[in-house]
């Protein structure tokens, strides 16, 4: 049994990477794992300052929602991020919580999986490129931790659209097949 950690970070409750998530969690679930999932969007997170305190001290001098979430973090095996593609990249909410995990930087964490569910207007393939290049940029940073997997939700932009294709079902068997 892995733990796995889910953060979502579409503004819109019920948005198409936030249901990406949603099926991701209950794949995962149903096949024995424990799952966390948070939203962004009802969390408060400041931007990164860059004072470095973290990488000393284990936790960041803001006060808001990240001190909470680095040990939650720093203990699961697999990380799920899911964001909707804004300008072919990752969401702002998900690229601030990801530099503010900087404390996690050096340390012993026991993640070593990493998954993407994104999701964007735009039919094309390389929709996808930029959030997948940050992502990794950010994995990149850990010793042997990998990209395991990536949904892309392709053509897809009114809340809650993304029901209407095969998206959902493959988040759900990337889950379930953990």
């Amino acid at each position: 049994m892995s733990r796995v950690f889910i953060v979502s970070s579409t503004p819109r409750k019920s948005g198409n990477s936030e249901i990406l998530a949603e099926e991701f969690a209950r794949g995962a679930r149903e096949a024995g794992h424990e799952v966390e999932k948070i939203e962004l969007r009802n969390r408060e997170l400041k931007f990164c300052i860059g004072c470095l305190s973290c990488l000393k001290t284990g936790k960041c001098v803001l006060d808001d929602t990240i001190n909470e979430l680095l040990p939650r973090v720093r203990r699961a095996d697999v990380l799920v991020f899911a964001t909707p593609i804004y300008y072919y990249g990752l969401s702002g909410q998900l690229k601030t919580f990801l530099d503010r995990m900087n404390a996690l930087y050096g340390k012993e964490n026991s993640f070593k999986r990493v998954y993407l569910l994104a999701s964007a207007a735009d039919t094309e393939e390389s929709a996808f490129d930029g959030a997948i290049k940050g992502i990794q940029g950010w994995i990149d940073c850990f010793e042997g931790v990998r990209l395991a997997g990536v949904v892309k939700g392709a053509g897809v932009e009114s809340a809650g659209e993304i029901r209407n294709t095969r998206f959902p079902q493959e988040a759900y068997e990337t889950g379930k097949a953990l």
